[in-house]
C-alpha cells in the first residue's frame, strides 16, 4: 500500500489528475513559436514543485496541453492549475514578448480547463497523452 501513496502530517493521499488547457482563442502558438514548446516544459515542472506538486505526464500540441498532475489534497486542483497558466504567461510574456513588468491585460492561456481524475487508469491515461501527436497527425482528436 505504501508504495502507491504519499503522506502529509495526518494523510496518505494518491490524487492524480488529468488536465488540458488551450491558448487564448486556441490559437497554434506552439507551432508559430517552436521556442515555447521546448521553453514551456522545465518552467511547468518548475512551478508544480514549488507547489509540491509533480507532473507524472505531459505533452504540448499545438494548441492544447494535456498534463497527469500529482497535487496534494492540501490544494485545490483550481488554484494549482491558476498558478501553472498564470506564472507560465508571465514567463512566455517576459521571454518572448521583451516585457518586464505590468501584466494587467495580458494572457496567453484561455479562461478554463478540462480536468478528470486518473484513478487506478494510470497507464492508461499516460499513454493517451504520449499519443497525441499520432492522433493529431492523422485528424483525430
Amino acid at each position: 500500500m505504501s508504495e502507491f501513496y504519499q503522506s502529509l502530517s495526518h494523510s496518505k493521499w494518491d490524487c492524480k489528475y488529468h488536465v488540458v488547457f488551450v491558448p487564448k482563442y486556441r490559437r497554434k502558438v506552439m507551432v508559430m513559436f517552436g521556442e515555447i514548446r521546448k521553453f514551456l516544459g522545465p518552467i511547468f515542472h518548475d512551478l508544480a514543485r514549488q507547489k509540491e506538486c509533480r507532473i507524472v505526464e505531459g505533452h504540448l500540441m499545438p494548441d492544447h496541453v494535456h498534463m497527469c498532475i500529482e497535487i496534494p489534497p492540501k490544494y485545490s486542483v483550481a488554484s494549482i492549475i491558476g498558478f501553472l497558466k498564470g506564472k507560465s504567461a508571465i514567463a512566455i510574456a517576459r521571454q518572448f514578448k521583451g516585457k518586464q513588468r505590468n501584466f494587467s491585460g495580458e494572457s496567453f492561456w484561455a479562461r478554463g480547463y478540462a480536468v478528470s481524475t486518473v484513478g487506478f487508469e494510470l497507464e492508461a491515461v499516460k499513454r493517451y497523452i504520449q499519443d497525441q501527436d499520432v492522433a493529431d497527425k492523422s485528424g483525430q482528436f
